[in-house]
């Protein structure tokens, strides 16, 4: 427990808000913060904003290294079916351009026919962390 202007809270790791009627909304998790260059981008809410994507289907958000930056962001992708083939890395990015700060535009995106999940449906993307930080001459 820790005590934040006489309120008591559970420290979780998991980041949320309040709304105006009281309300409390978890946003994301501490531990998926990605650091590039000294910028804080916050996974979920690159999602949130990459879903938003008429060809995106499912897609999910993780740091890969970067030599000069740290941390970057790469996104997993899984195209809608009628959207495979048609749309390039180079799109995605484009469109991202347009609709989010520059710092937080994915600089990786990879396509994949499906993303990793748990028994209860979650997307497994500690999985897909491990393989952008894995040694790229592994394979």
């Amino acid at each position: 427990m820790i005590d934040i202007g006489g309120r008591s809270f559970l420290r979780t790791g998991d980041l949320g808000y309040y709304d105006e009627d009281g309300y409390f909304y978890i946003a994301d998790r501490l531990k998926r913060m990605i650091n590039a260059a000294g910028y804080k981008v916050w996974p979920a809410e690159v999602e949130m904003t990459l879903y938003k994507h008429p060809d995106i289907q499912e897609v999910a958000v993780v740091s890969a290294p970067d030599p000069r930056r740290g941390e970057t962001v790469k996104a997993v992708i899984v195209l809608k079916p009628q959207s495979q083939g048609t749309v390039s890395a180079d799109d995605i990015v484009r469109w991202a351009r347009d609709h989010m700060a520059a710092y937080k535009v994915p600089r990786i995106v990879e396509f994949a026919d499906s993303l990793p999940r748990s028994g209860t449906g979650k997307i497994q993307w500690r999985t897909l962390q491990e393989r952008a930080w894995k040694d790229p001459r592994e394979g």
